[in-house]
């Protein structure tokens, strides 16, 4: 099945290394040349800011959701193609990855791990069953990654963690799974 959305997940700060806002920019030029729809936390602020605009720069669509809690402390975008405003934050992600056909997580705070988390379990009881890409920009997930596997050592996983997930160190990493 080849994907048609990609629900991003990621920081609504930029951090401090330059690679993070590289990538980002990166991720949404390519989405947006692939013809693949940005479904995202509708901010402007931060990396959610810098994928959404480039991907709007390079002519993609790009559809974001925003809980009237974050209107103005996340600042909405209002430049892309849709805003749709939601109740909550779980509604916000909720729709997010309900409309994406994977996820893609980029470097970001406890907002992105707690989306991450929520979306592999999810696919674990079977609520959704999408592909999680994470895009590990300069080695900013190299730690969760080994947690995941002590995770499995120790016992605690009810299947293979890496089996819905990919890790990603380039955006363009991603082109092959956009084709197949």
């Amino acid at each position: 099945m080849s994907i048609q959305s990609v629900a991003v997940f990621c920081g609504s700060k930029n951090g401090t290394n330059p690679v993070f806002s590289s990538h980002a920019s990166e991720l949404g030029r390519l989405l947006a040349v692939h013809k693949v729809k940005l479904i995202y936390g509708g901010g402007s602020a931060g990396l959610m800011g810098v994928v959404a605009d480039s991907a709007m720069e390079h002519g993609g669509l790009v559809t974001g959701f925003i809980p009237r809690l974050l209107l103005e402390w996340e600042v909405q975008h209002r430049g892309i193609t849709e805003l749709i405003i939601c109740d909550d934050m779980h509604e916000r992600k909720k729709r997010i990855y309900s409309i994406g056909d994977a996820a893609v997580i980029l470097p970001g705070g406890f907002g992105t791990l707690d989306e991450l988390f929520e979306i592999v379990t999810w696919n674990q009881l079977t609520i959704h069953d999408k592909h999680i890409y994470i895009l590990n920009s300069a080695g900013f997930y190299d730690h969760l990654v080994q947690h995941i596997e002590r995770m499995k050592q120790e016992g605690f996983l009810y299947e293979e963690a890496m089996k819905r997930i990919t890790i990603i160190s380039q955006p363009d990493e991603l082109i092959p799974f956009l084709n197949e």
